[in-house]
């Protein structure tokens, strides 16, 4: 290594080779303890073979828990990787000491078999290994295809409405077709409003604001300004008298009207 001194294994195979034969005589004798013990498990085939089953919680255990302890110190894991192989790992350990301490108990009692909640415990085991494993495995694979180089997610194909011109020929998906953005709506002047609201205007009445909020569109608070504007607009004034109720000149009978230009109606 450049730099560096190359770390040298084997002060680890010198620790974990006396810590390997404790643990594995400890979950083996715990195992016997539990029901855990001799099958054939090829009957008819092979009645010969014969397998302790006691292994299993070994192997299974204390092989996961190095798989976890690995994936959560190797860097460049992915954080939600490393954070279940953390979790999984200490848990791991943690059950592999509880399991140690279980068997010493109990042999050191001289007992023949281990209390039923040990049994429900250790039986669940093999099977809680399994999935722990499997998940930390798909963790694992799912973010490294993430984070790999030059690897894209694979899209379907759009299909155009009108068939082939929505596909290309090197199969990518045809450009989203350009769509006009939703319109801003204009915001309601005072003007407006009292177009809006003009024939009540003209009859000397006021809109409510919940009626202004309603047809207009908008927020309450802007629905009370535009009900004090509208109070303040005064109705247009209308035509005192039309052209034919007005008196008649001076000469002529009462009652008649005066067109433009003077002439008597």
């Amino acid at each position: 290594m450049s730099g560096q001194a190359a770390v040298r294994r084997w002060p680890l195979f010198l620790i974990a080779s006396p810590a390997a034969v404790a643990i594995w005589s400890g979950w083996v004798g715990l195992g016997g303890l539990c029901g855990f013990g001799p099958i054939h498990p090829l009957p008819g085939i092979a009645d010969g073979f014969t397998l302790n089953t006691a292994i299993t919680l070994p192997v299974g255990v204390e092989a996961y828990g190095a798989y976890a302890l690995r994936a959560w110190l190797t860097p460049g894991v992915p954080e939600r990787a490393q954070g279940f192989a953390r979790k999984s790992a200490i848990g791991a350990l943690a059950l592999g000491m509880c399991g140690q301490v279980i068997y010493h108990l109990l042999d050191a009692a001289h007992a023949a078999r281990a209390p039923w909640p040990v049994v429900v415990l250790v039986s669940c085991m093999p099977v809680v290994t399994l999935g722990f494993g499997a998940a930390l495995t798909h963790l694992l694979r799912a973010t490294a295809a993430e984070t790999a180089p030059g690897v894209h997610p694979v899209t379907a194909p759009r299909v155009h409405p009108h068939g082939a011109p929505g596909v290309h020929l090197n199969g990518a998906s045809a450009p989203a077709p350009v769509t006009a953005s939703k319109r801003t709506r204009k915001p309601v002047t005072e003007a407006d409003a009292e177009v809006h609201f003009a024939a009540d205007l003209a009859a000397g009445q006021t809109p409510s604001a919940r009626r202004i909020r309603r047809e207009l569109k908008v927020g309450q608070p802007r629905a009370a300004e535009i009900r004090q504007h509208l109070e303040t607009v005064s109705p247009p004034a209308p035509d005192p008298q039309p052209a034919d109720a007005r008196p008649a000149p001076k000469g002529y009978p009462a009652g008649t009207g005066v067109h433009q230009g003077g002439h008597p109606s």
